[in-house]
């Protein structure tokens, strides 16, 4: 599952959740697949969609992948959005 696009990458809900998530702390695929009724690798696809089209990043801490949000990676997003309020 490639997804560039961040519009398609945030059209699912469970990505959402993901981001919202993150918004408030970064977190371990484990910590994000407790709030979700998916599977641990689903929630590994989803996050490897949002890092695809840098929504997301994540970094090694010893054992553990740490996912974060991306801000530079919304500019792409909010350009396209902030066009309809000017």
């Amino acid at each position: 599952m490639t997804i560039a696009d961040p519009f398609d990458a945030i059209a699912d809900p469970n990505r959402r959740y993901l981001l919202e998530e993150l918004r408030r702390a970064p977190k371990t695929v484990n910590e994000l697949a407790g709030g979700l009724p998916i599977s641990r690798p689903a929630v590994s696809q989803h996050l490897k969609a949002l890092l695809d089209c840098n929504l997301v990043s994540v970094s090694a801490s010893g054992t553990r992948w740490i996912y974060t949000i991306n801000k530079p990676g919304f500019d792409r997003l909010n350009l396209w959005l902030d066009q309809f309020w000017s």
